[in-house]
């Protein structure tokens, strides 16, 4: 399916572009070869094919959540570079 000159000057105003006539005949071009792809795909026999989200089967690859014991707290903040109490200090984010 070709589309026309003024298809893609309509195409170009939905989207916001500009173009100029070299453009024009250009996506002419570009935006047929791409709707001739999806020809092709409607015309693929997918009865009796479940809708999916994904084309193979998805494996996560986190780790189970477990609760353990804690670092002690002394042990993690030894390693601050300035502390206030039992509490890491950072400089302020917002004032």
């Amino acid at each position: 399916m070709k589309l026309s000159a003024d298809e893609v000057r309509h195409i170009a105003l939905l989207a916001r572009l500009g173009t100029t006539d070299n453009d024009v005949e250009t996506m002419r071009d570009q935006l047929s070869n791409i709707l001739n792809h999806f020809d092709v795909l409607q015309r693929v026999d997918t009865e009796g094919v479940e809708p999916t989200g994904h084309s193979v089967d998805l494996e996560s690859v986190m780790r189970e959540d477990r609760i353990g014991p804690s670092q002690p707290a002394e042990d993690t903040l030894a390693n601050a570079p300035r502390r206030e109490g039992d509490y890491v200090r950072v400089r302020a984010v917002l004032e």
